[in-house]
């Protein structure tokens, strides 16, 4: 009995991962819509992927400087502190609607329209969203790490499931709330704001902090100053090895952000005037789940390299996918199987299969990052492993709308039906660029490592 009673994970652990359910739920319910709501709102095709870009780089980039400050004051604090800068974020980016005066207008168009009642807390939304996002996975990831103990490969995999979880959970209540009859696109702020509020209170009733429960495992990693984390960054990407990889890895994550900026923008102007984005990125979390397994077990022990760059090739080919209808002469718009139309079913597919390459490549990044580091220093360069998520979020945004705008749209005309009709060339274009990115970036990536062989065996002869 009590062998079996030292093989629970202790409370904390779960009521962490309750936490990051209801955390990630929050976030899917809005994520899909963002460029389209504040499109809708007057701000433009173009600064609606900006501040969505922002949004995605900050959580990315952020917990290097916010996993510090919650080691610092204590991950029941940081928590806390986080879920009330989400609530207020999700709460302002519905406030244009809900107190601003502002109305959804049923197209987005080019032009900037929107007043200082929409920029300003939509902006500062935004931020606040980033800052909160950014303090809750390095504190659930802490504890995870701090109470898993000889379990950590379970305690990990039980963390993935209840992230893809919380993102159905989120989709799923956002798409029931937002269509009820008289609800507007903003409700889904109302539904976010109401999940962090949740997490606030699971945070402030049941979390206690790993560093105080009992039976929590080895102890975490002793805390970094603001100073060590700026300094380890610098030597992180001063290294020529892992620099390099920064640059080949991000068109791999640059192509996943286009989910979120070129997919939403193409469903709301050109294949139909309410596309449930909600709805259609669960495929993503969906095969994730259903097939995370069966990945690891068929290819588990491919070289993490060989499995980035089949990754890098999938979501290459899974924008190349929507080209299907214009080479077949299919319209866009007609109805597939009766319920919804051809666009909107294939961008669903190559969300599919863009989550297929997502299993192919985000955790054996971790893997690969670990082997490349110095001996010695592996721990370093692992705590700095999510900056070609970063950087590939942060070109995401502008040059997916760039694309859209400047190569799918060029020469558009606007149908009575308020969509686009774009020109067959244009638009195939623009995804033989999107799947040229996933192509060259895999390629990039074969070329790196051939080269970083060499290096190796080069400096192995050396010392021998």
């Amino acid at each position: 009995m009590n062998g079996q009673a030292q093989a629970k994970f202790p409370r904390v652990f779960w009521f962490a991962n309750l936490t990051e359910l209801f955390e990630r739920a929050a976030f899917y319910s809005m994520a899909s819509f963002v460029v389209i709501y504040l499109g809708q709102l007057g701000l433009g095709t173009y600064w609606p992927a900006m501040l969505n870009t922002l949004l995605w780089y900050l959580i990315y980039f952020l917990p290097i400087l916010s996993g510090t400050v919650a080691d610092q004051i204590g991950f029941r604090r940081a928590l806390l502190g986080a879920f009330v800068l989400l609530s207020i974020g999700y709460l302002l980016l519905g406030y244009p609607v809900w107190l601003g005066g502002a109305t959804i207008a049923p197209t987005i168009e080019r032009e900037v329209t929107a007043g200082m009642n929409v920029v300003l807390p939509a902006v500062l939304g935004i931020l606040l969203i980033s800052c909160g996002g950014s303090i809750v996975k390095p504190c659930i990831l802490g504890t995870a790490q701090k109470t898993a103990g000889a379990r950590a490969t379970l305690a990990f995999a039980i963390f993935y499931v209840v992230v893809n979880t919380g993102s159905l959970f989120g989709r799923g209540v956002a798409f029931y709330v937002r269509t009820r009859p008289g609800a507007a696109l903003s409700a889904i702020f109302a539904v976010a704001a109401v999940m962090a509020v949740l997490a606030f209170f699971v945070v402030a009733g049941f979390y206690r902090g790993p560093e105080t429960a009992p039976g929590s495992g080895v102890p975490g990693k002793p805390r970094r100053s603001v100073s060590e984390i700026i300094i380890g960054m610098f030597t992180v990407l001063l290294n020529l090895r892992f620099f390099l990889f920064l640059l080949v890895s991000c068109g791999f994550f640059f192509l996943y952000n286009q989910v979120y900026v070129v997919l939403p923008l193409y469903l709301k102007t050109v294949v139909e005037s309410k596309p449930a984005m909600d709805i259609y990125t669960m495929a993503n979390p969906l095969v994730i789940v259903c097939f995370q397994l069966l990945v690891t077990k068929l290819f588990g022990k491919m070289k993490p390299i060989r499995s980035m760059i089949v990754g890098t090739v999938i979501i290459g080919v899974a924008m190349a996918l929507n080209m299907i209808p214009i080479f077949v002469g299919g319209n866009l718009r007609a109805s597939f199987a009766g319920f919804l139309p051809v666009g909107s079913f294939i961008v669903v597919t190559s969300i599919a299969l863009g989550a297929f390459a997502e299993l192919f490549t985000s955790a054996r990044m971790y893997e690969y990052v670990g082997a490349m580091a110095p001996k010695g220093q592996e721990g370093l360069f692992l705590g700095y492993a999510n900056l070609p998520l970063a950087f590939g979020s942060l070109a995401g945004g502008p040059v997916g709308a760039l694309i859209f705008n400047e190569v799918m749209a060029r020469g558009a005309t606007r149908r009575p039906d308020g969509l686009l009709e774009l020109i067959p060339g244009q638009n195939a274009m623009g995804w033989v660029i999107l799947m040229a990115i996933g192509l060259v970036s895999a390629l990039s990536m074969w070329f790196f490592n051939r080269w970083l062989e060499k290096q190796e065996s080069t400096e192995k002869a050396a010392a021998v």
